[in-house]
C-alpha cells in the first residue's frame, strides 16, 4: 500500500534508489551507513540499493567501505543531451565568442520553468565560472534566463511570474516582481540581458536570446566571467558581438522574419 499522501502509482523503492544516485552525485562517495542515515532507512536496505546499483554498473566501490558513481550515469545523460541538435549547430557560434573574449560561453535551454545548461566552452583564464552541463538555474536571476523571459509571449511570462518565489541567491538578486518586470523591459529594448552578481557573488554574465523556427526564444547564449574582468567597457563589446552571433544562430534555426 502507498504511504499516506503518496500517489497510487508511486514506487517508493524506485524513488529511494534514485535518491541514492543523487546522494552519490552530491557527496562523491559514501558508506552504507551514511547512505542509510541520509535516506532514513536501515543499513540492510541501504546495502541492497547500493548492491543493485553496483550490479547494474552505476555504482562502484572506491575503497574498502565507500561507494561512488561510475561514469555510466554520465554516459546515459550525454545520450539524452546528444538528442538536442542545437548543441551541434550552436558550437561554431560559441567558439566564435570564446575566441573573441576568452571567457566562459554558455548555451541555455528554457524548459518552461528554469534554464538548463546544454553546453559550454570554458574560459581560458584560471579564474572562471563553472556551471555543469545539464544543471538547472533559475531564470529570474541569470543572464540566460532573463534573456529568454524578456521575449516570451506576455501570457506565458505572466504565468511564470505568478509561480515565482524571488529567493535572493546573490548580493544583487532582484527580489520584487515590479523591479524584475522593469529589468525585463530594459532587456527587451536593448536586446541583451545582464546578470550583475544576481545569481552568484563576483560573477557577471551577458546573455542574448536565440529564437527557434517558430520565433520562440527557446534558447539563450551567454558570456560570463568574474566581475573584475567583465567591466562596463567589456560588457559593451560583448553585447555587440553576442547579439549579432545569436541573431545569426536564430536565422540558422529558421526564425521567421
Amino acid at each position: 500500500m502507498p504511504a499516506a499522501g503518496e500517489k497510487y502509482y508511486f514506487i517508493s523503492s524506485l524513488a529511494k534508489g534514485i535518491r541514492v544516485l543523487e546522494l552519490l552525485a552530491e557527496q562523491e562517495a559514501l558508506t552504507v551507513t551514511e547512505v542509510a542515515d541520509r535516506l532514513g532507512t536501515n543499513r540492510a536496505g541501504s546495502h541492497r540499493f547500493l548492491a543493485t546499483l553496483r550490479e547494474l554498473g552505476y555504482v562502484e566501490k572506491v575503497d574498502a567501505s565507500r561507494y561512488g558513481l561510475t561514469f555510466k550515469l554520465l554516459e546515459e545523460g550525454m545520450k539524452f543531451a546528444g538528442r538536442f541538435e542545437i548543441r551541434r549547430i550552436a558550437r561554431s557560434y560559441m567558439l566564435e565568442l570564446s575566441s573573441a573574449f576568452r571567457e566562459t560561453v554558455n548555451l541555455g535551454y528554457w524548459d518552461g520553468k528554469a534554464i538548463i545548461h546544454l553546453d559550454k566552452i570554458d574560459s581560458r583564464e584560471i579564474l572562471r565560472m563553472d556551471s555543469g552541463i545539464g544543471t538547472q538555474a533559475p531564470a529570474y536571476c541569470t543572464g540566460l534566463g532573463k534573456a529568454v523571459l524578456a521575449f516570451l509571449p506576455p501570457e506565458e511570462l505572466e504565468a511564470y511570474l505568478r509561480t515565482l518565489d524571488l529567493e535572493p541567491l546573490g548580493p544583487k538578486t532582484i527580489t520584487d516582481i515590479d523591479s524584475l518586470c522593469r529589468e525585463l523591459e530594459i532587456t527587451r529594448n536593448q536586446g541583451y540581458a545582464l546578470d550583475d552578481e544576481e545569481f552568484c557573488s563576483g560573477l557577471r554574465c551577458v546573455a542574448a536570446p536565440v529564437f527557434d523556427y517558430t520565433g520562440r526564444p527557446a534558447y539563450s547564449m551567454s558570456v560570463a566571467g568574474p566581475a573584475a574582468r567583465i567591466t562596463e567597457e567589456k560588457i559593451d563589446m560583448i553585447q555587440d558581438l553576442l547579439r549579432a552571433v545569436c541573431s545569426r544562430l536564430s536565422e540558422h534555426l529558421g526564425r521567421p522574419h
